[in-house]
């Protein structure tokens, strides 16, 4: 495997996936002695251009984002439509999904991954960036989601 494949090593995001979003965005705020925060939904397939093992799905799902210093905890709640979100929690249930990296030159990022055994997943577009999830449970025993954020 090559070596600093993402030029970085700083974990920017861990994302869990749950079945209520509400109550557990409830449960972690109780927890964390914080305000719960909003939930909201991810853009549709339009604005989205989201791309499940290289086709076109409408998966959509609820966020709630948790900012805590310099790492993010990100809630997915997702719907019902194919998408890694949705197979994951069917598949392992509730619980951590991937590990976020921010990158520059998401493409390239991405080639090299592949080129290392790491297949593209899942990719789509949000207001001001990018994502793509790498499948790196072969070797990194999670998914790894890689973030770029136009500037």
């Amino acid at each position: 495997m090559d070596k600093n494949i993402l030029g970085t090593n700083v974990v920017a995001q861990i994302g869990i996936l749950v079945h209520d979003i509400e109550a557990t965005s409830k449960a972690y705020a109780d927890f964390l002695g914080i305000e719960t925060p909003k939930w909201f939904w991810t853009d549709t397939v339009d604005v989205a251009q989201t791309e499940y093992n290289g086709v076109s799905s409408e998966a959509r799902s609820k966020l709630a984002f948790f900012d805590m210093g310099s790492l993010q905890l990100e809630l997915i709640e997702p719907d019902h439509n194919p998408s890694t979100w949705r197979d994951y929690l069917n598949e392992h249930g509730e619980g951590a999904h991937h590990i976020a990296f921010v990158v520059k030159g998401m493409k390239e990022k991405i080639a090299v991954m592949e080129k290392n055994g790491m297949p593209l997943q899942q990719k789509g577009e949000y207001t001001g960036g990018r994502y793509a999830y790498m499948d790196t449970s072969k070797q990194l025993k999670i998914l790894l989601e890689l973030l770029e954020n136009d500037n």
